[in-house]
């Protein structure tokens, strides 16, 4: 699954998936979902793309 990361705030992260979807997620958030992908990538940089 492809997304982008999009920081907006020290503590929330947009989420956009490449099918149009996308979710506001908190730091805490954000790292169950990298781990329930599989990603073990840090997540401060301010943008990032994902491909799994």
């Amino acid at each position: 699954m492809n997304f982008q990361l999009n920081r907006i705030n020290p503590n929330q992260t947009q989420v956009i998936f490449h099918d149009g979807r996308f979710e506001t997620l908190t730091n805490e958030e954000l790292e169950e979902l990298m781990a329930q992908m599989g990603i073990s990538e840090g997540t401060n940089e301010l943008d990032s793309n994902i491909t799994n």
